[in-house]
């Protein structure tokens, strides 16, 4: 019966199967390259250099891993459909994005344009490579839990809640949503090469080897290696963290049932932690500062900001019960995590094997709540 226990990954549905991601460069495309190789998959990545320096896609070395790296813009669509196309892939995993609240508001036409028409630029990609007879099976356009129209409600949003957004990131979000769902209905769900076409929303996502700015774990960790006080901007603002594995971790269980069973899983998926892993902004820099140890301190940063969403929350309930998906690790292992990744980091340790080590403890179990 659907949604009975857990549902695993099944290494033999990865091994050999060619994959195509954008934004692959960027942190949590690097992340699941890694995981990808480890399963056994071909990997082509599409997407600008890497963001930031440092960065994780260079720190893991994953230019030797990755098939084929195409350092293009997901706006040109010509550079994008050709790419595509020659891939062949078996499935899509969509990343590429301007993903920083704050950087839409300094330039909102970038936000827009990659956002929106980048999505547009893939699933029209998909959609004349289809006609030319490449039979892509699956996509998943990962957006973001922004995506919904922010009440300040104290429960978590369902997939079925409306699309919204005030500020140009969260609003560039909700629209490739809708982007999504209208090529899903009209030319992918009964063409004579449909495709299984779905959206991911999560939660706010920490880990190793992120090194964005005006993001809090980021900036955190700069402050810990820079030994400064970390300044923090909203401290009452409330939201779902977990650590980048665990989307990850549903993103693939949904990739395996879009190819395998199609259609009736084509939809929007929720992926966030559990009620009690959602916790202030000063809770967590309270709980990274006593994990660093030593002299890490934190103040409240005064002055007016952007606005932000003050209280956030994803309802998982579907993703539970119709892949068996369910948060692995709580956030306290989630923040130790992170701490043992970037003090491997200060310690100039293998990164890609820190990587794999998490990754195959995530799998195994280790460190489960």
């Amino acid at each position: 019966m659907e949604g009975l226990g857990k549902m695993r990954m099944d290494p033999l549905f990865w091994k050999g199967k060619k994959i195509f991601v954008t934004g692959h460069t960027g942190f949590k495309g690097s992340w699941l390259c890694l995981w990808l190789h480890a399963l056994g998959a071909s990997v082509t990545g599409y997407s600008l250099a890497p963001p930031t320096e440092p960065n994780l896609y260079r720190l893991c070395r994953l230019e030797d891993w990755v098939t084929t790296s195409h350092l293009a813009d997901i706006r040109n669509f010509n550079s994008l459909s050709t790419a595509l196309q020659h891939a062949a892939p078996d499935l899509i995993f969509h990343f590429a994005a301007q993903p920083l609240v704050r950087q839409s508001y300094q330039n909102p036409l970038e936000s827009y344009q990659t956002n929106i028409m980048g999505t547009v630029h893939l699933l029209e990609a998909v959609r004349r490579a289809a006609n030319r007879g490449i039979h892509i099976k699956a996509v998943i356009n990962v957006t973001s839990d922004k995506c919904y129209e922010n009440q300040e409600w104290i429960w978590g949003y369902r997939e079925t809640d409306p699309l919204g957004g005030k500020d140009p990131y969260s609003n560039s979000k909700a629209c490739a949503e809708l982007v999504t769902a209208s090529y899903r209905e009209t030319f992918f769900k009964d063409s004579a090469h449909s495709v299984a076409v779905a959206t991911v929303r999560a939660g706010n996502v920490i880990g190793g080897g992120d090194w964005a700015k005006d993001r809090l774990v980021p900036d955190v960790l700069r402050s810990f290696l820079e030994e400064k006080p970390v300044r923090v901007r909203y401290p009452k603002a409330v939201r779902p963290w977990q650590h980048v594995l665990e989307p990850l971790h549903g993103y693939l269980l949904l990739a395996q049932k879009l190819v395998v069973e199609g259609g009736t899983f084509a939809e929007a998926w929720n992926f966030g932690p559990d009620e009690q892993d959602v916790r202030t902004v000063e809770q967590v820099v309270k709980d990274l500062c006593e994990k660093w140890g030593g002299n890490a301190s934190y103040e409240l940063e005064q002055g007016n900001h952007l606005h932000e969403a003050r209280i956030l929350k994803l309802d998982s309930s579907k993703a539970k019960l119709r892949l068996g998906w369910h948060p692995q690790w709580d956030l306290d292992m989630a923040l130790t995590k992170v701490i043992e990744w970037i003090k491997a980091y200060q310690h100039k340790e293998d990164l890609r094997l820190i990587c794999l080590k998490q990754i195959d403890e995530f799998v195994s179990g280790g460190g489960s709540r």
